[in-house]
């Protein structure tokens, strides 16, 4: 699927909803608990949650995979995690503030 900024995205396989802040170029498969997320208003059928996939995420926390060009914001807690074309994407890590001294 292509990512567009601003996308909001659900998991059909838990809670788990986000919102796309950063998209790459070209088509990415998002999945979250083992199974394909979809657009927030798509009526799709449950999945169940894979135990592999299943570290949850964490609300008003960003997901981001810098090699790609993708980062997510959590909107919506839920217990799956999520995956970027099958690779799991972990939070965004701050950046390091210059020292003042």
């Amino acid at each position: 699927m292509e990512l567009k900024a601003g996308a909001r995205l659900k998991s059909v396989a838990c809670e788990t909803q986000v919102i796309v802040v950063r998209a790459p170029q070209g088509d990415v498969e998002v999945t979250c608990g083992g199974a394909v997320m979809v657009p927030v208003d798509a009526d799709a059928p449950g999945a169940a949650l894979d135990a592999s996939a299943a570290d949850g995420t964490q609300l008003g926390k960003r997901y981001a995979d810098e090699e790609l060009g993708l980062e997510l914001l959590c909107t919506k807690a839920g217990k799956g995690s999520l995956q970027v074309n099958g690779v799991v994407i972990g939070l965004k890590q701050a950046k390091a503030l210059p020292a003042s001294d």
